[in-house]
């Protein structure tokens, strides 16, 4: 990836970092720090690899892209917003009653969303569906989703994995966002997955493990799994709950809680900052 390429990505995440603050700021409500751990490889996805038509949305050829951790939402939102499937103003409007963009992706409301989701576990489940249809249709669009490392507590997360590579479904592609925190606390304190590559090897999938933020790598492993035959692959990405804003990172308490107005306006300040240094490179 060549700098212009890796410095317009990270403008755009910065972008969908800034939406998923706005948008939780005016919700008074929901979950920013997954969301900005997910926010690079989403960003990666929609502006760099996927096959997808803002004025097609339903387009049969399309790749697709299942947010499993749903509640991470306003990260996707951000992205489907600058990707052109519905206006950056509506982002204001998240969880509002009269608004289509709710706390969790509906997929018969909102432009763009392959798939409705929340209730952790089962997001990954309808990805492996999606990318075995494709191969009994011999269609050639490739299936990515994203789950969070709490999620992977989940026995169906599991379940869906051994079909999975029972089926070769070398057309799907998971990226496990390992912040490391969930919303009681650290992943050793509440449920321990660990060693998550291994698990997966062990269900038969091929695995990557990443720095989650860094666009290279990113490509690197996307490169990779479409190269390899007759398994599915498996992105263990190592990130940052809170990435982008200073006083969130690292923070379990961000898991679920909105930045009131002052907070808002430290967080809005530092990418903005981000932003202009980046656009002045």
């Amino acid at each position: 990836m060549d700098f212009s390429e890796k410095k317009q990505l990270s403008l755009t995440a910065c972008r969908v970092r800034k939406h998923i603050i706005e948008g939780t700021f005016n919700a008074k409500s929901g979950h920013p720090g997954g969301s900005l751990s997910a926010a690079d490889v989403i960003t990666y996805l929609y502006f760099n690899e996927m096959k997808v038509d803002p004025a097609n949305p339903q387009w049969a050829d399309r790749d697709r892209f299942v947010l499993s951790k749903g509640h991470a939402a306003p990260a996707l939102y951000g992205a489907l917003a600058v990707k052109g499937f519905f206006p950056e103003d509506e982002i204001k409007n998240l969880r509002k009653p009269s608004s289509f963009l709710q706390g969790h992706p509906d997929m018969k409301g909102i432009p763009g969303v392959d798939m409705s989701t929340g209730s952790l576990g089962q997001g990954v489940s309808a990805a492996v569906g999606m990318a075995l249809s494709g191969k009994i249709t011999g269609k050639d669009y490739r299936v990515y989703a994203l789950l969070g490392d709490g999620e992977i507590q989940e026995g169906q997360v599991w379940e869906a994995a051994m079909f999975a590579a029972n089926n070769k479904l070398d057309n799907l592609m998971i990226f496990v966002d390992n912040n490391n925190l969930q919303i009681d606390g650290t992943m050793e304190e509440v449920n321990s997955p660990y060693p998550i590559p291994e698990k997966f090897q062990a269900f038969g999938w091929n695995t990557v493990e990443i720095d989650g933020h860094d666009f290279d790598q990113i490509e690197a492993a996307v490169a990779q799994a479409k190269s390899v035959k007759d398994k599915p692959t498996a992105v263990i990405m190592h990130t940052v709950k809170g990435k982008g804003v200073s006083f969130m990172e690292n923070q379990v308490g961000w898991h679920g809680v909105a930045p009131n107005a002052e907070q808002y306006e430290n967080a809005m300040k530092e990418l903005n900052a981000q932003y202009d240094a980046l656009k002045a490179e």
